[in-house]
């Protein structure tokens, strides 16, 4: 699920980071790890686009499997310490982090009627248990009670 107003920024943003990558194969670089055998088996693949990292690091790196040098991901503490800088910017005083959108996601598709299995699916629970879990927990945590025909849908022992 992707909103229609992040369609052209995405698609911005894949221009330059094919652009990049061009770049990076015009430099005699541009390969990507390829897990499981998958350079023995496609020896070229690992230098097509289709292979690429979405979000790339700024910097290539020496990966340590090969000591090739390598542009690799983006590293998950800059997507962390890019939403608690927003969120202390906008004055949240909670903690957030990246694993609050996922929250907020499912709170949002609840909140708007959608079942419980779609919540499932998208969230990437195998166990339709784990989202039950997940999201009563979630709205005891973030105060959420959901709203079903104008009325308010809480536990039995509340």
């Amino acid at each position: 699920m992707l909103p229609d107003s992040l369609i052209a920024p995405l698609q911005q943003h894949l221009q330059r980071v094919q652009r990049l990558h061009d770049e990076d194969l015009a430099k005699d670089l541009g390969a990507v790890y390829l897990p499981n055998a998958l350079d023995r088996k496609y020896p070229n693949a690992s230098r097509e686009w289709i292979w690429q990292y979405v979000f790339p690091s700024d910097r290539l790196s020496v990966d340590p499997r090969s000591d090739a040098v390598r542009r690799h991901h983006l590293d998950e503490s800059s997507v962390q310490r890019a939403v608690h800088a927003a969120a202390k910017a906008v004055g949240i005083p909670k903690p957030v982090s990246p694993h609050t959108f996922r929250h907020s996601f499912a709170t949002h598709l609840l909140e708007n009627h959608y079942d419980i299995r779609t919540v499932q699916e998208l969230l990437g629970h195998k166990d339709v248990k784990t989202t039950m879990i997940y999201t009563c927990i979630l709205s005891v945590v973030e105060g959420h009670v959901l709203q079903r025909g104008g009325l308010a849908v809480r536990s039995p022992l509340d």
